[in-house]
């Protein structure tokens, strides 16, 4: 259980930032920088959410994804996973199911849409248009990550959890313009020239 009696602990006024295994590396560091960008991810989200009322069922899956990115930022912040048997509690990581839950998804969704005969701009509703700024910060969430893990190891499912997210928030902007009655926006290579 988490408990927060003070917000504020000045232990990082000087440049750095406590790891999950208690390690200090400073808050530029390529893990610190792969987990905040999830945090980033997540905060995306939530404003997300603020648009989906009228679609519950993607609201409902928006609150899973958002418990998982805290999952995955409690795993990314917790290296050596060499010595998780070690760990005073056992470490969150993410798993493959919480993958397949994903991949399940876009395909439940990818089925009602029509089959994509052009790139799309993001937009559409509010919610599509969050739901690609969510698609875009979650690439840079993969791309930090993944950078990460050429240098340390890294957990392969939090690598594949992030490649999957962008996908499935690309699937549910159209499934958000497609339940509002408005179809996408569709890209017209050259149209201002």
């Amino acid at each position: 259980m988490v408990v927060l009696n003070r917000i504020y602990t000045k232990t990082g006024d000087k440049g750095d930032t406590a790891l999950g295994n208690g390690v200090r590396v400073a808050k530029f560091d390529a893990r610190v920088t792969a987990y905040g960008t999830v945090d980033e991810t997540n905060a995306t989200l939530g404003l997300a959410r603020l648009h989906a009322a009228d679609l519950p069922e993607i609201d409902a899956a928006l609150a899973r994804i958002q418990n998982d990115l805290f999952d995955l930022g409690a795993d990314l912040c917790r290296p050596e996973m060499d010595k998780d048997a070690e760990a005073p509690y056992p470490p969150l990581r993410i798993v493959a199911a919480q993958v397949a839950r994903l991949e399940s998804e876009i395909d439940a969704m990818n089925a009602g849409l029509a089959a994509l005969r052009s790139f799309i701009l993001p937009g559409g509703t509010a919610l599509a248009a969050h739901l690609h700024l969510v698609r875009t910060v979650s690439r840079r969430a993969e791309r930090c990550t993944v950078e990460l893990a050429a240098a340390e190891p890294v957990n392969p499912e939090a690598v594949r959890y992030l490649n999957r997210l962008s996908d499935w928030m690309f699937v549910a902007a159209r499934a958000a313009n497609a339940g509002a009655g408005r179809d996408d926006v569709l890209w017209v290579p050259g149209a201002n020239r």
